[in-house]
């Protein structure tokens, strides 16, 4: 079992953080004024030097190389980290539960951003809700959603919401699953960053921050053309592609792919990209 950091390098983050997120707040007050592509690279500047600072590592599998513009990017849950690290690879626009809107400076720095916000049980916002997904998606943005509607521990994916998906058909957008884990360096599943049941905000942070080591990896699958599908259907293959893509190995033995070497390094205030295939199955614990 690796050892926390020592106690005065967490307090310097913890300091660090606190600016950054002024920072934050500051420049998103003037978003609104911006083009979405000054909007895009802003927010993805301040999402990997948010990494920076949680000393989060970002490894991204295979991702578009023009970043996917006009596309539905669906992908698991397991943090509020997720979030920050899909917009230092693919910003866009994220699709959330209204809930975070209400988390003391997050919240309001996520909703200043364009975030569209689900308030569930509304019929009527839901229908406005995509609405507002179709037309950006039709206007070129990118737009995020996590399916399941919740966080889990990484170590399964539920269900997929398949009404979260028929934007893309209203929109004939291309559907993009995103494989989302977290690991603790080594290639084992951390549960650092997980955010789940009671956990608050302050706790995550804590236990993100007392990690020696966490990489979060993104592995972009295929994308989908909505094609004949129906949501339903579009959603089991989006579903089906990210869970193969977090399931074991098929043998410990096989021989793995040779590393990049512009993975070396003890930060990753911007993602690793690496020209080869991610492994089909990352393997757990």
């Amino acid at each position: 079992m690796s050892l926390p950091p020592p106690l005065a390098l967490r307090l310097a983050r913890v300091v660090r953080l606190a600016a950054h997120l002024v920072r934050g707040l500051v420049t998103v007050r003037s978003f609104r004024n911006r083009d979405p592509h000054h909007q895009d690279r802003v927010a993805q500047r301040w999402s990997r030097r948010l990494l920076a600072i949680l000393n989060v590592r970002l490894r991204v599998h295979n991702a578009p190389a023009n970043g996917a513009p006009g596309t539905l990017i669906v992908a698991n849950h397991v943090s509020w980290l997720d979030i920050f690290a899909l917009y230092a690879a693919v910003p866009g626009v994220f699709v959330a539960k209204s809930e975070i809107a209400r988390w003391p400076v997050l919240g309001d720095l996520v909703a200043r951003a364009g975030t569209i916000f689900i308030e569930r049980g509304r019929g009527r916002h839901a229908s406005r809700t995509n609405e507002r997904i179709v037309a950006a998606l039709t206007s070129g943005r990118r737009v995020v959603v996590f399916p399941e509607g919740t966080t889990t521990d990484g170590s399964t994916v539920k269900r997929f919401h398949a009404a979260l998906l028929q934007p893309a058909i209203n929109a004939n957008a291309l559907v993009q699953p995103v494989a989302l884990r977290y690991t603790d360096g080594r290639g084992a599943r951390s549960d650092a960053a997980v955010y789940v049941g009671d956990t608050s905000l302050v706790e995550s942070l804590r236990r993100i921050l007392s990690a020696r080591r966490l990489e979060v990896e993104l592995c972009f699958e295929p994308a989908i053309a909505p094609g004949e599908h129906d949501r339903r259907s579009l959603a089991q293959s989006a579903h089906a592609a990210i869970t193969q893509a977090l399931e074991p190995a098929p043998s410990d033995n096989a021989p793995e792919t040779g590393a990049d070497p512009r993975a070396a390094g003890p930060t990753a205030s911007h993602p690793t990209r690496t020209p080869y295939p991610a492994r089909s199955g990352w393997g757990r614990p």
